[in-house]
């Protein structure tokens, strides 16, 4: 028996339709130097519309790649909404690659067109004579381009266009937009979103379970939206009318400070670094973040010690979230259960997250075997789902993937409710005498030291016990410690043989171009005799 249901396809060109016609008066406000600039959804959609027009007078048809190398800006929202609206795919470049990934992405894409904001010339530069299929390079923005050869002024395109493009239907299936893994080793994967899973993820962030996003609310989204989407958010906050504030590349604590001060959001999205150099520099200070209802953080682990201070200094709740750029990105977000409070609560806030409906996830152990959901047994999380990827663009290889799963290569445990806790990364979990140790749990527990300000925790060969933790801490500018006082502070929080002997004190913990611990760097420091450490028996 079939449905009496209509079959309309669920299109990014539907989630620009309505954004213009239902919240038309909602905004989006870019951080500029010196000030602001604000236009509404209206605005935008139009915008969009004569950027469809000027891209299909340049040759691009539906399914070729148009890149984007651009910060968090209305610029970018319109090329978000334009692209695949018009049946092309967007491309958005991270612009924190190495030249020679940066490179290979646009290669292996294929990108036909580039749009980039004028102050991120030079690092386009760097790779434009590598660039073998890109036709055309428009700048937003004014600044000197003749690095890159040839270029199109965005602003002069869209002037010489009318709104009103007449957008296509096309199967939902087809290609939206793309981005690529930012893995630390081998080349970036390219993860291919279609519209489809890009409506259903919207739709699950506007949920009561997950964001709760609505037209009530004023979204600051810090995380780059060359970063798997911004976590879709620019997606779900023009589904649902929520005004966007795009901080551009003023992204440090003192500029985030005065931004939230001034625009008064009510939802802030980013990774914790982000939110560990807020609290930085607004410490001894009196600020107004009184405006936030919630802070969302996700891309690694977030230590209890980062939920206290939110709590106690700000009054502002910060919520975890668990993805990856092949999940769209949002998988699971960490809302306490009704009833629990306090510790508690605290319990099921500092966890990855309860998982949102339409994702599934299993625990797998290293045999292939199913492990129960009991919170207990540990393995590696698989996940399936409408906004998962069952494959990579143009790669053949299918060790990611288990009988239909995606393998995420975050190991840890899943509880009957739905909660994830993530104990490791596959390669970071420190296997000594054969029992394993969670760098993630013991990061967290260092950094809840108040003259600790980031700590990672990386194995390191031991003749005794095979791998040991090697902490790696960074101090709080001011404050000193010792290892030894460190030790005693960790001696009640964690088993006594996880304790590390091993520390080497250092200015910062090197990050990869998302913002999370590059672990690899540090081993790799460690083996080359660089870090000065000492050795606590």
């Amino acid at each position: 028996m079939q449905s009496t249901m209509m079959d309309a396809p669920l299109l990014v060109r539907d989630i620009l339709r309505h954004g213009r016609t239902i919240h038309g008066h909602s905004t989006v406000t870019t951080v500029v130097d010196g000030g602001y600039v604000t236009a509404t959804f209206a605005q935008v959609a139009n915008r969009a519309d004569q950027l469809a027009a000027a891209l299909t007078k340049l040759g691009v048809a539906a399914g070729d790649r148009v890149g984007t190398f651009c910060w968090n800006n209305q610029t970018h929202l319109e090329a978000y909404l334009a692209i695949p609206a018009m049946g092309a795919v967007l491309h958005t470049l991270n612009i924190r690659l190495f030249p020679e990934q940066l490179a290979y992405v646009i290669n292996h894409a294929e990108d036909k067109v580039i749009i980039v904001d004028a102050s991120l010339i030079p690092l386009l530069a760097k790779v434009r004579s590598e660039l073998t299929t890109v036709e055309t390079i428009i700048v937003s923005g004014s600044g000197d381009a003749s690095a890159l050869g040839p270029v199109l002024s965005y602003d002069d395109l869209l002037d010489a266009e009318q709104p009103g493009f007449t957008y296509p239907e096309f199967d939902e299936r087809s290609a939206a937009a793309m981005c690529y893994t930012s893995g630390t080793t081998g080349n970036p994967k390219g993860v291919v979103y279609s519209h489809r899973s890009t409506y259903l993820h919207s739709m699950a962030q506007l949920s009561a379970n997950a964001i709760a996003l609505g037209e009530s609310d004023t979204i600051l989204i810090i995380v780059p939206m060359f970063h798997a989407n911004a976590w879709g958010t620019p997606y779900s906050s023009f589904m649902g009318g929520v005004n966007m504030v795009m901080p551009q590349q003023y992204l440090q604590g003192e500029h985030l400070s005065r931004i939230i001060q001034e625009t008064r959001p009510t939802l802030a999205c980013g990774v914790p670094t982000i939110w560990n150099d807020l609290l930085r520099v607004t410490e001894g200070k009196t600020v107004d973040f009184s405006s936030l209802r919630a802070i969302t953080a996700g891309g690694s682990n977030v230590p209890q010690a980062l939920f206290e201070q939110f709590d106690q200094r700000f009054g502002v709740p910060l919520v975890q979230g668990w993805g990856m750029t092949e999940t769209s990105p949002l998988a699971t977000y960490g809302l306490a259960p009704i009833g629990t409070s306090g510790d508690e609560a605290m319990a099921y806030r500092v966890k990855a997250g309860r998982l949102l409906a339409g994702v599934e996830v299993r625990v797998v152990a290293d045999d292939g075997s199913v492990l129960p959901n009991d919170g207990h047994s540990v393995g590696e999380f698989e996940i399936r789902g409408p906004w998962v990827t069952g494959s990579y663009y143009r790669d053949d290889d299918t060790s990611k993937f288990h009988d239909g799963w995606l393998r995420t290569g975050d190991v840890g445990t899943l509880d009957a409710l739905g909660y994830m806790t993530i104990s490791d990364r596959s390669k970071d979990v420190i296997k000594s005498g054969g029992e394993w140790i969670s760098s993630i749990e013991l990061e967290g527990a260092i950094m809840e030291h108040p003259a600790v300000f980031e700590a990672a925790v990386v194995a390191v060969p031991d003749a005794k016990w095979d791998e040991r933790p090697l902490a790696c801490v960074v101090l709080h500018e001011g404050h000193s410690a010792t290892p030894a006082e460190l030790l005693e502070f960790l001696g009640p929080k964690v088993a006594k043989w996880w304790l590390p002997e091993r520390w080497t004190f250092i200015d910062v913990v090197p990050k990869t171009s998302v913002g999370k611990f590059d672990k690899k760097v540090l081993r790799a420091m460690y083996e080359a005799g660089d870090l000065g450490v000492e050795t606590v028996a």
